[in-house]
């Protein structure tokens, strides 16, 4: 092998180390030109330098140069001095099978789509420094397999946090990180369909998503009706279900908070059925007018498992969340992690660790907290002055709004004529479950991804369709 490591580029070419000695030089040209046609080599790739490769395959290097040679006048390669040789990005010497790429749909003109955060915002400088940081303290030994439960040292601050900021009563023993809540769910549901479940009660209207998660995973989703006062629990009662995916902070997609009452009566429920309650916080973070209400795991750390992630406040692409699992539940979902992934990477557990012991989070969420709050004005404004006759519901919270229309106005139909002119804000009637109709017509509409600005055009826009049907 050759003594200068810093340029070695390796290439997985069987045919020719297959071949006698004789031949190697003909079956090189030969597998060369079949993986450029197959697409295994992509327009582009830059190849081995012709001493490299003629040390992995064995051969002379005047066999590598004379293959290389033939190929760049037969169109396959091209060689640049200072550059090396590279795939042509057309094969001029044949027709190389089309390689079908994965296309990035059209963006809208205006994405109003809900619970997507300013990603603009995300902290960019201090998530690197962190990392940085993260990894330069990770002992060798969590570069191992992780723990399945999460980094010992995340689930410190986690506990720490959560406790802090939403009441959460929880050791670090108690918490799974997880990648998002979507996943959390996924784990939950595989243990309450081991533990006998058929059916798991979902709010009605709520996120679709949810419940094709639950489907596919053997649970059927039975909606239950939400109001002014949040989930209804005698619905729930009457649902026979003895598991419920609950958002009391802030109701997605309504943005109502579960009435106090309401809260325990969910916990005596749970409590007389043996059932479980799946606590989705996911927003709650943003409470523009007042401080927002504790969780509801508060109320039965022994019933209510809560569930959160960094979606809404960093970015979804970090895929982390956590889930603060009851005792009697915990062995088990824990257990159906290791068997999923066998755990989350500790490199971005470790970053987000050294963010909350830093305090950056707590920094980050104050800013994109006001600078979420000045959006949503902005949207209210907007709607105020173009579609005054438009009802505005739901507390100050969270990254979206939901518009009431005039009676009559049919949403679903309204929202699509609103994507044909390059707006997407989906209808409430899309979040409805077991009424197709939805509790009312209506819009739901998110901000925290546009400027105010750009909000304002957008409002513009939706009233001109509008007046159009």
């Amino acid at each position: 092998m050759p003594n200068d490591w810093s340029t070695l580029r390796e290439l997985l070419l069987p045919a020719v180390t297959a071949a006698s000695r004789g031949r190697r030089g003909r079956a090189l040209e030969v597998a060369l030109r079949e993986a450029i046609r197959a697409g295994q080599l992509h327009p582009g790739t830059r190849l081995p330098a012709t001493r490299d490769l003629a040390s992995q395959l064995d051969v002379a290097r005047g066999t590598v140069t004379a293959a290389y040679d033939q190929l760049v006048a037969e169109g396959y390669l091209v060689a640049r001095r200072g550059s090396g040789t590279s795939v042509a990005t057309t094969a001029l010497g044949g027709e190389p099978r089309r390689v079908e790429r994965r296309t990035t749909p059209q963006p809208w003109q205006y994405d109003l789509r809900p619970g997507l955060p300013a990603l603009a915002a995300f902290p960019r400088t201090e998530w690197a420094s962190c990392s940085r940081a993260a990894l330069a303290e990770l002992p060798d030994a969590e570069l191992g397999y992780p723990d399945p439960a999460g980094l010992a040292d995340l689930r410190t601050e986690l506990a720490e946090y959560l406790g802090r900021v939403r009441a959460v009563l929880a050791d670090p023993a108690d918490i799974l990180v997880t990648h998002g809540l979507a996943e959390a769910c996924t784990l939950i549901a595989d243990v309450l369909r081991n533990r006998g479940h058929r059916r798991i009660a979902v709010e009605d209207p709520g996120h679709p998503g949810q419940a094709e998660l639950f489907t596919r995973h053997g649970l059927q989703p039975i909606p239950v009706r939400v109001d002014q006062g949040g989930l209804r629990i005698d619905d729930l009662a009457a649902s026979g279900c003895r598991a419920v995916l609950v958002t009391p902070a802030h109701q997605f997609p309504l943005g109502v908070p579960l009435h106090a009452r309401r809260r325990r009566e969910l916990v005596d429920w749970a409590r007389r059925c043996d059932g479980l309650v799946l606590e989705d916080d996911y927003d709650a973070e943003h409470r523009y007018d007042r401080p927002a209400l504790g969780a509801v795991q508060a109320l039965d750390p022994l019933r209510v498992a809560y569930l959160g992630s960094v979606s809404k406040t960093l970015a979804p692409a970090l895929r982390l969340g956590w889930a603060v699992i009851p005792a009697g539940w915990r062995a088990d979902v824990v257990e159906a992690k290791r068997l999923h992934d066998l755990g989350c990477s500790p490199l971005p557990q470790g970053a987000f660790a050294r963010m909350l012991r830093a305090s950056g989070y707590d920094r980050h969420l104050r800013r994109t907290r006001a600078n979420n709050r000045r959006r949503r004005d902005a949207l209210l404004e907007a709607l105020t002055e173009f579609l005054p006759d438009w009802q505005i519901t739901g507390i100050a919270a969270g990254l979206h709004v939901v518009v009431r229309l005039p009676e009559g106005v049919d949403d679903r139909a309204l929202s699509a004529r609103l994507a044909d002119n390059g707006v997407h804000a989906p209808s409430l009637a899309s979040y409805a479950r077991g009424n197709r109709s939805g509790p009312f017509p209506g819009l739901v509409l998110g901000y925290a991804s546009m400027t105010p600005d750009r909000l304002h055009a957008a409002v513009q826009r939706i009233a001109e369709v509008a007046a159009t049907g």
